[in-house]
């Protein structure tokens, strides 16, 4: 076994998986956190990360530096996409967090991963559980996140592939100005979704799918929401299968909710409730056009995505 660290630093959430690798990269949990910080806080808008944004992400940074020394890692991968892709000012911001582990021994080179990599690692995170269970292939990944959504489809291996730049914080950030959203609001947000969904289309079959797959927090929550949980539970959500139009119809209910009443349920994170109605809307897009177009009737929910990938890929320097 060898004891080793995965750092995830997307748009809305940086976390952390320190696990022990097997021989066969199997992994065994020791340690999962999550933290809100919104690093992609206006980078739509700017193509730049805020100072501020900057400064709450390398505080975690330490945090997870601090752990991995703790928990005695022998080797930290860390992984940058959608906000710090799209950033001009990202290499200062790479530098500081490569200084925070500095700061605890450990020779860490942030690395920001395309599109591309991102999905390779998706599906790799997500799927090898899936496969040991025997899962019906061929698998279609979908990581919703807060600055793009990737799109996987593969067996054993990625067969084809694309990320978009839809998001839940994006798409908030663009679209969703009213409380709740507005037909209009709705609307707009709806059409960017629509021609996304059209560009994945030519890159990647939605046709004879074996099993459809939704990773990331806004996809565990939004099942949470569709079960009727009086509070996250993970035992749940993770492999939950649950049919296409079930989940449709929750996402549904919950963009007719106001801020307040988002705030008001326990399995919505504090720092999800302004995007997680951007999120919905997307969910609910893409499952509608997986029915129409490929024939979709049941999604299945993983809690392993990028995370468990840049973790069991991590290499001791």
């Amino acid at each position: 076994m060898t004891r080793v660290a995965g750092i995830d630093c997307g748009t809305n959430t940086i976390r952390l998986l320190i696990a022990d690798r097997g021989p066969r990269g199997e992994l065994s949990d020791v340690l999962r956190r999550a933290e809100f910080v919104r690093l992609g806080e206006g980078v739509d808008r700017t193509g730049r990360l805020a100072e501020a944004a900057i400064a709450r992400t390398v505080v975690r940074c330490r945090e997870y530096a601090a752990q991995c020394r703790e928990f005695d890692c022998a080797a930290v991968r860390f992984v940058a996409t959608s906000a710090t892709r799209d950033a001009a000012n990202r290499d200062g911001f790479l530098d500081q967090a490569a200084d925070a582990f500095a700061a605890y021994g450990f020779v860490v080179k942030p690395e920001v991963v395309s599109g591309d990599q991102e999905a390779e690692l998706t599906f790799a995170g997500a799927t090898a559980e899936l496969r040991s269970a025997g899962m019906p292939g061929p698998f279609l990944v979908i990581d919703l996140g807060g600055g793009s959504t990737e799109f996987v489809r593969g067996r054993g291996v990625v067969e084809a592939a694309l990320s978009v730049d839809v998001g839940s914080v994006r798409l908030t950030e663009r679209c969703l100005r009213s409380d709740p959203p507005s037909p209009a609001d709705l609307a707009r947000a709806r059409a960017i979704v629509d021609a996304a969904l059209d560009r994945v289309a030519m890159a990647v079959s939605f046709a004879g799918l074996g099993t459809v797959v939704g990773v990331a927090g806004t996809v565990t929550t939004l099942t949470a929401y569709a079960l009727g949980l009086p509070a996250y539970d993970s035992d749940q959500v993770h492999l939950a299968t649950l049919p296409v139009e079930e989940v449709v119809g929750a996402c549904t209910r919950l963009l007719a909710l106001s801020r307040a009443e988002r705030a008001a349920l326990a399995v919505v994170e504090p720092g999800r409730v302004d995007v997680i109605g951007a999120g919905a809307l997307i969910w609910r897009t893409v499952l509608e056009r997986l029915a129409s177009v490929g024939g979709a009737r049941s999604v299945t929910t993983s809690e392993k995505d990028i995370l468990d990938g840049i973790t069991a890929t991590a290499v001791p320097n």
